[in-house]
């Protein structure tokens, strides 16, 4: 059961809201976690007046947790977005590594809702762009950006998600892309190495089997089938772990023991990304701007800085000098995905 967490006006809680057609529903629907918030759209983009995270896999369905969450609050919501991993195609998702089918329709009939709206993951975090403020970003390269230039998510975590924004007057629209899955395009001996050696285990290898979450894992074990001692300590560690990235990134930053394995791997990462971050600024010309989104950009904002991200973002031949103008972020709100469905409530009647 996910613990329900109210925001400053919520110690009574009737009188959270004003006018309770002003509440959203907003919502993050991913395999490991589902994150939900009520916002006030009077005070958007304040901070949620409630707000709650469920384990997904211990429900039969997201219309369950939605249904919980919603029961435990003293007033209605009649509105909501849902940001959900995976495609969304005509009102339908299938969750990524759940055996959910998301239906908003089926959910608003369950739910008494008049409006809820599903929105592809990267979709939700990419709305939440235009009203993010400087302390929800770092800044990795000032560039000089255009107010109505297209700007571009990617965002590596479990997998590489991918989006963009256009300008319009009523405010930037954002839009799905699946540009994580295209062909892995090697830079250098090791990385065509390190595609031989992906193309054994199956037929198509994207920029998603590299810079992601997963990616790193098959990073590392590439190197130590290439030769890379993994010291016995580490082996040890791993083994106990169901998701060892942390540990990797956590060596590879110099916290604790040294490491060549871990340092190797989240070289060649960088690498890879910052290739895959530069080519969305060319695909979209994102003279707005590119932002570093997901789960493992935060966790590695040091490494972001250093050389290998920024010389594989900016080598681009004879356009090298306009991505290197294009202006570069790192998204450090936690609660982007939520804001940016909260957002497309707000502006779903003006886009």
């Amino acid at each position: 059961m996910g613990k329900l967490h109210f925001g400053q006006a919520g110690e009574e809680r009737g009188s959270m809201v004003k006018d309770t057609s002003s509440a959203v529903l907003a919502g993050d629907v991913g395999g490991t976690k589902t994150n939900l918030a009520i916002f006030d759209l009077s005070s958007f983009p304040g901070p949620p007046i409630a707000e709650a995270t469920f384990r997904s896999r211990d429900y039969h369905g997201v219309d369950d947790i939605l249904g919980e969450f919603l029961s435990r609050l003293d007033f209605k919501v009649e509105r909501g977005a849902l940001g959900v991993a995976g495609p969304v195609l005509s009102g339908r998702a299938k969750v990524t590594n759940l055996p959910w089918i998301v239906d908003e329709r089926d959910l608003m009939e369950r739910l008494g809702l008049k409006s809820l709206k599903l929105l592809n993951d990267l979709v939700a975090f990419a709305n939440a762009v235009p009203v993010l403020g400087p302390k929800d970003l770092l800044v990795l390269n000032e560039g000089s950006p255009d107010p109505k230039g297209t700007r571009a998510v990617i965002a590596p975590g479990t997998g590489l998600g991918q989006a963009f924004l256009t300008w319009c007057p009523e405010g930037c629209r954002a839009y799905p892309s699946e540009g994580g899955h295209a062909d892995f395009a090697p830079r250098g001996k090791l990385q065509v190495s390190l595609l031989e050696y992906l193309g054994k285990s199956r037929e198509h290898v994207s920029y998603e089997h590299v810079a992601s979450g997963n990616g790193l894992l098959e990073i590392y074990r590439f190197l130590k089938e290439s030769g890379y001692s993994e010291p016995p300590w580490l082996r040890d560690e791993i083994v106990a772990l169901e998701d060892p990235v942390p540990l990797i990134l956590k060596h590879a930053a110099g916290d604790g023991p040294a490491c060549s394995i871990c340092e190797k791997t989240l070289s060649v990462f960088l690498s890879v990304f910052g290739a895959a971050a530069g080519n969305v600024a060319l695909h979209f010309m994102a003279t707005g701007g590119v932002y570093l989104g997901g789960g493992i950009p935060p966790r590695i904002t040091g490494a972001l800085q250093g050389a290998d991200f920024r010389k594989a973002f900016g080598t681009k031949g004879r356009f090298s000098g306009l991505v290197e103008d294009i202006p570069l972020y790192v998204i450090m709100n936690p609660r982007s995905a939520l804001l940016g469905a909260a957002r497309y409530v707000s502006l779903a009647g003006l886009l």
